[in-house]
């Protein structure tokens, strides 16, 4: 498993660009979780990632939007510090409700 981040910039001035910010977070909760309005970390393998990236893809206008994954690797967990209010998951432990 790795960490990617995904960031995005959709232009949402017109009603398809609000749908394609809608899909866009939609696909994304689906591997992973919201770190900011329009950032996301997925713990997840390759072919996970590809399968996001191509799906992602299929949503952006490329003309209007953008689409930025950073790879973190395995050995994330050092490169990451928060500070502030909004506190994320450790995905790669057991969640205890």
């Amino acid at each position: 498993m790795m960490m990617v981040v995904v960031a995005y910039d959709v232009k949402t001035s017109d009603p398809q660009g609000a749908r394609r910010l809608r899909r866009v977070a939609k696909q994304c909760l689906n591997y992973g979780q919201r770190a900011q309005n329009s950032v996301f970390e997925c713990l997840i393998d390759e072919t996970n990632f590809q399968k996001l990236k191509l799906e992602l893809l299929a949503i952006i206008d490329e003309k209007q939007d953008s689409l930025r994954f950073y790879r973190l690797g395995n050995h994330y967990q050092g490169k990451i510090e928060v500070y502030g209010a909004k506190q994320t998951l450790a995905l790669d432990e057991p969640l205890i409700i």
